[in-house]
């Protein structure tokens, strides 16, 4: 399950995606558009630009705007800056593997078996789609069609 930070994180990251190319966002703007505590929003903020997918500017037409173009960042790296590792159990973890310790053995567990088939699934999903490819499913149930002409 995602905790709050990162879904407000997300929804940061699509404003900071719908404005790609127009300049740095205010946090003010982020958290009034999109219901985020602002305090709140400034610690999840740091917190990416401090891991490189955001980037920020200071002072008079300062903010925050994303450190690379939309379709190259995926939800996959920013749910794991937050959140860690997608495994939802240690022993599956590609980046925190940890072994169970009632686990006789993980070959033949089928806890194991079935958590890593839930990792790989959401791994491919999350991977897969980058902040892009969000708006532009957001412009499809918004409009009724995919648009040829959506490019950011």
């Amino acid at each position: 399950m995602l905790s709050k930070k990162t879904k407000y994180a997300l929804k940061a990251m699509l404003v900071l995606a719908k404005e790609y190319g127009q300049g740095p966002v205010l946090i003010s703007d982020i958290a009034q558009r999109e219901g985020i505590p602002r305090k709140f929003l400034e610690l999840i903020l740091l917190e990416l630009r401090n891991q490189g997918v955001l980037q920020s500017k200071k002072g008079k037409g300062g903010g925050y705007f994303l450190g690379r173009p939309p379709q190259q960042i995926s939800v996959g790296q920013v749910v794991r800056i937050l959140e860690g590792p997608l495994a939802p159990l240690p022993c599956v973890s590609k980046t925190a593997y940890m072994r169970c310790r009632e686990c006789r053995d993980e070959r033949t567990c089928g806890i194991r078996i079935v958590m890593k088939e839930v990792r790989d699934a959401t791994a491919k999903i999350l991977d897969s789609t980058t902040l892009e490819d969000m708006l532009r499913r957001v412009e499809v149930v918004v409009t009724g069609k995919e648009s040829l002409a959506f490019s950011i």
